[in-house]
């Protein structure tokens, strides 16, 4: 099945839609702008903030709009207001299933998994054609369960959490659609976040959420393999398309299509 293309890059910056003003800064810092109707806007400024959304545009190439749930009261106003601008992908918070999208079949659409609901639906949710990326989410995950922190002592993810973000990313890799790594809250975890993009380039991830415009700079160097990495790469590749095909020994490793495959994702990741 034939998915939209992800024509982002790998630092994607969420920006209230309330603060317009903003709307520009935020593109200059990441690759795109994910313009929030959610969870960055009170629920009493939200019909501002849908103003706001038509009456200020930008690039709608690199502009994504986050719409409240399906079924909440705010859905339909936002699809209204979305319907008045040329934004056409949409991300779609808290995606508990194929149903959610029932009214979503003109837009292209990134899946917010960040429910147990979700998460569990994240396969059906990623067959669906217009839906571009499944993107997890830790808060509202655990909320979703009852619980109250998704970090341990040490600041790394709980175990249910691990599990989410695995999960939404087999679900992303297995019908050929992008994933999208959760934002890292602490804003002045510099490390933190490096260690997790880095992570998430190296399992298949094709961006992380931002949360603060400084965030922005360190995913992309994150994602960006170093040269050392590309020139490997290319070089083994070079050998393969000499070697024709099969199996074959390249300074003192043994290679075969997977690790062909690695080669091809470094590069890719590297001219994106």
């Amino acid at each position: 099945m034939t998915h939209p293309d992800f024509p982002f890059g790998p630092a994607l910056l969420f920006c209230p839609a309330d603060r317009p003003e903003r709307y520009a800064k935020a593109l200059e810092r990441a690759d795109a702008v994910i313009i929030d109707l959610e969870d960055a806007v009170d629920a009493a400024a939200r019909p501002a903030a849908r103003d706001a959304l038509i009456a200020t545009p930008v690039d709608p190439a690199r502009v994504i709009v986050r719409v409240n749930p399906a079924g909440s009261p705010d859905f339909a106003a936002d699809l209204a207001a979305v319907a008045r601008t040329r934004y056409r992908t949409v991300m779609l918070a808290k995606c508990d299933g194929t149903a959610d999208l029932v009214e979503l079949v003109e837009l292209t659409v990134i899946a917010l998994c960040e429910t147990a609901a979700g998460v569990l639906a994240a396969p059906a949710i990623a067959e669906l054609p217009n839906v571009a990326a499944l993107m997890w989410g830790a808060e509202d995950l655990v909320a979703s369960l009852g619980g109250s922190s998704s970090r341990g002592p040490d600041g790394g993810y709980r175990e249910v959490a691990r599990h989410a973000r695995s999960r939404v990313l087999l679900a992303a890799g297995a019908h050929g659609i992008a994933a999208i790594d959760a934002v890292h809250l602490a804003i002045d975890d510099a490390d933190g976040l490096r260690a997790e993009s880095e992570d998430a380039a190296a399992v298949g991830f094709a961006a992380t959420a931002c949360i603060h415009p400084s965030q922005a700079a360190i995913v992309r160097e994150a994602y960006r393999p170093d040269a050392a990495e590309l020139d490997a790469a290319r070089a083994l590749l070079a050998a393969a398309a000499e070697h024709g095909t099969g199996a074959f020994a390249f300074e003192g490793r043994m290679v075969d299509a997977p690790v062909l495959r690695h080669a091809e994702a470094l590069v890719r990741r590297a001219g994106r």
